[in-house]
């Protein structure tokens, strides 16, 4: 099976985006409006993804969303990688927020 990719420009803007970095990352920088669980709490977590619509992951740079994307559409939800992540995200000048009020950036 092919993991689905987009890239971050082609992002519909009602998308439901998963950003599934660790809680450093996510308080220098992420997309306003993303939900945010860390890889590693995603199984214990996996409830709180809908079913009903279409899940678009992000991550740094693609590769832990691509594991969260694989496994999310191995049990049955709807799943889209986010191609290069958040680094692809900050360079095609996607609006992003920090939690710290500071200017965001993706670390």
């Amino acid at each position: 099976m092919t993991l689905p990719e987009i890239t971050p420009d082609a992002l519909p803007d009602d998308a439901y985006l998963l950003d599934v970095r660790e809680n450093e990352e996510w308080v220098a920088g992420h997309a306003p409006g993303a939900v945010h669980i860390p890889l590693g709490e995603l199984q214990a977590r996996v409830e709180e993804v809908p079913h009903d619509r279409q899940v678009f992951v992000v991550c740094r740079v693609g590769g832990r969303s691509a594991h969260a994307a694989m496994w999310l559409n191995h049990i049955g939800r709807d799943a889209v990688n986010v191609d290069g992540g958040m680094q692809s995200w900050a360079v095609t000048g996607r609006p992003m927020v920090s939690e710290t009020g500071e200017t965001p950036y993706v670390a």
